[in-house]
C-alpha cells in the first residue's frame, strides 16, 4: 500500500513540475523517456533548448532489490534484506544568467523490515546573487516548512549551508536552500507526515 501511495504521488509530483515549466517557458517541451530495467522502472523527461530554459531533466524513478555490501555500508546497516526506493531528481539550467540554476530532489527509501525514511532538498546557484530575490526565495522555504514543523527550516538550512559548503572558497555554493535526510517514516503518522511535505 505505501510503495503504491509514495510512487504514484512522486509521479504526479513529477508530471506537476513538468506542466509548470512547459506553461512557464511557453516554448519548450519535455521529451519523455519511459524507461524499464531488471532493478524497476522509470520516466526521464528532459526539455532542451526551449525559450527561457536552456535544459532541464525532471527524472522519476522506482526501484527496488536486495542490499549490496556497499549500500548497507553506506546506510550503516546489517543486515541483507530487500529495499524499495523512490525519487524525483531535478535540475533546470536557464539561458538567463541572471536567472539561477535550481536543483530539487525528493527520495523515499523503505526496508523489508518496515523501516523506511525521506529525504531531499532544494537549492539554487545563481550567477549573479540579487539579495532581495534570495531573500524571498528563503521567506518562501520557511513559509512551507512552519506549516509542518517550526523546527525544520533553522534545521535543514543548516544541514543544506553545510552539505554545500566549499572549503577552499570558505562560503556555500550558490544561496543555499534546505537539504535532509534519514528523517524516520516508519509509523503510518510519520509517512503520511512527510508524503505531504515531500509533495507539497
Amino acid at each position: 500500500m505505501r510503495k503504491t501511495k509514495i510512487s504514484e504521488a512522486f509521479k504526479q509530483l513529477q508530471s506537476k513540475i513538468c506542466l509548470s515549466l512547459e506553461l512557464a517557458d511557453g516554448k519548450g517541451l519535455f521529451k519523455i523517456d519511459n524507461w524499464t530495467k531488471d532493478i524497476g522502472y522509470g520516466l526521464t523527461n528532459v526539455m532542451i533548448n526551449a525559450d527561457a530554459i536552456e535544459k532541464a531533466a525532471v527524472n522519476y524513478s522506482v526501484v527496488s532489490g536486495k542490499l549490496s555490501e556497499n549500500m548497507q555500508k553506506v546506510l550503516q546497516l546489517k543486515t541483507e534484506e530487500k529495499y524499495f526506493a523512490t525519487g524525483i531528481s531535478s535540475i533546470i539550467h536557464p539561458k538567463n544568467p541572471h536567472v539561477p540554476i535550481i536543483h530539487m530532489n525528493v527520495r523515499y527509501f523503505q526496508l523489508d523490515s518496515g523501516q523506511a525514511w525521506f529525504g531531499g532538498g532544494i537549492d539554487l546557484t545563481p550567477h549573479y546573487v540579487n539579495k532581495s530575490e534570495a531573500k524571498w526565495f528563503h521567506q518562501e522555504l520557511k513559509a512551507l516548512c512552519d506549516k509542518y514543523d517550526l523546527q525544520y527550516y533553522k534545521n535543514y538550512k543548516e544541514q543544506a549551508d553545510e552539505y554545500f559548503y566549499l572549503p577552499h572558497r570558505d562560503e556555500t555554493r550558490g544561496i543555499g536552500g534546505i537539504f535532509f535526510d534519514h528523517q524516520d517514516a516508519s509509523s503510518s503518522d510519520q509517512f503520511d507526515h512527510f508524503l505531504n511535505f515531500t509533495s507539497h
